[in-house]
């Protein structure tokens, strides 16, 4: 069954992309669950099975049924593009009793047997305690499984923002819908549908717009939902996932390693897509002083471009850059 959203011109004016570190480790602990759905994410999944064991994570699996709800409170919309997890879990911690109540017993009813098992009985009859425990598990889970590789996957997801960004000022938003997934379509000049969900929704969105977020570890799947009174999201899969875990190999060519310098050359050729100076650093074992350096350096010669998201300054290739990176496919 679908679910609809539907739109009024405010909204439209209302629409706008985000980056959320909280989504991603709340679906990280998801992956956890089901690993066996997830092959492009197995590098990442031994890394950090030992760590992984040390969480108590079963209240969160019992909130995360394979089909139906999942508690929204858990996973609010960042309220910026730059969002800390620190404060979206402040928000977290934030809820309302009654409303996390009435969140959880939703998500308990999807899952056979949740409801009169221990931990639900636990959660429905204390919901402020429930909260508190929850928002502890996400922070744990955010620490040992999420954290260590933030640089990584927050490179991933901006460069994603920043390519749909510009497919939206190119080709407007419909068009931009029909990219984001196939589950996803415009229709009736005023209502985005979303099929391949379980149950059916509808929700006017009544001037309160739209957040738009990539996601790493809900690939290839879109997810929606956000009842009132959280702000509607679609979550569609990242860009680029399958290069995610692999480690980068020497392609930087001789010849350019000659006429810039060789981790002058090394930078130019790792944008594959916009990052920042902390990822490429990451990235390529620099120092990130010295990538700095190269950055500015090419950016003046011509071969790099730079602009701000949120709290970062992205670098991306020129159509210069571009050619010079790849026109030397191999050493020589």
């Amino acid at each position: 069954m679908p679910f609809h959203l539907h739109f009024a011109e405010s909204d439209l004016l209302r629409c706008r992309f985000a980056v959320s570190p909280l989504w991603e480790t709340q679906e990280a602990v998801r992956t956890l669950a089901r690993p066996e759905r997830h092959g492009y994410h197995l590098p990442w999944l031994r890394r950090i099975r030992a760590a992984a064991d040390s969480l108590e994570l079963r209240p969160l699996h019992l909130l995360m049924p394979e089909f139906g709800h999942n508690p929204d409170f858990l996973s609010q919309v960042p309220p910026g593009p730059g969002a800390l997890f620190e404060d979206e879990i402040a928000a977290v911690r934030a809820t309302d009793p009654e409303t996390a109540r009435a969140d959880i017993a939703l998500a308990l009813a999807d899952t056979p047997g949740a409801t009169d098992s221990p931990a639900g009985r636990a959660m429905l009859a204390d919901p402020a305690r429930a909260v508190a425990e929850l928002a502890g598990l996400l922070e744990r889970a955010w620490r040992v499984l999420v954290e260590p590789e933030w640089p990584r996957l927050r490179t991933l997801l901006e460069a994603d923002v920043a390519y749909r960004s510009r497919r939206w000022a190119e080709g407007g938003f419909e068009r931009l819908i029909g990219e984001l997934s196939p589950q996803l379509s415009w229709t009736g000049g005023s209502t985005l549908t979303i099929t391949g969900v379980n149950g059916s929704h509808a929700r006017v969105l009544g001037g309160d717009g739209l957040v738009l977020m990539p996601s790493v570890f809900c690939w290839p799947r879109v997810v929606s939902g956000f009842r009132p009174p959280w702000q509607p999201a679609v979550v569609y899969p990242v860009r680029g996932v399958g290069g995610l875990w692999t480690e980068p190999s020497d392609r930087t060519p001789e010849a350019l390693a000659r006429l810039l310098g060789r981790a002058r050359a090394q930078v130019l050729c790792a944008l594959d897509a916009p990052a920042s100076t902390t990822a490429l650093a990451r990235l390529l074992g620099l120092a990130a002083s010295s990538v700095s350096e190269h950055l500015s350096v090419l950016r003046e010669a011509g071969l790099l471009t730079s602009r701000r998201y949120g709290h970062q300054v992205l670098y991306e290739r020129t159509p210069l850059g571009i050619a010079l990176a790849v026109s030397h496919p191999g050493t020589d």
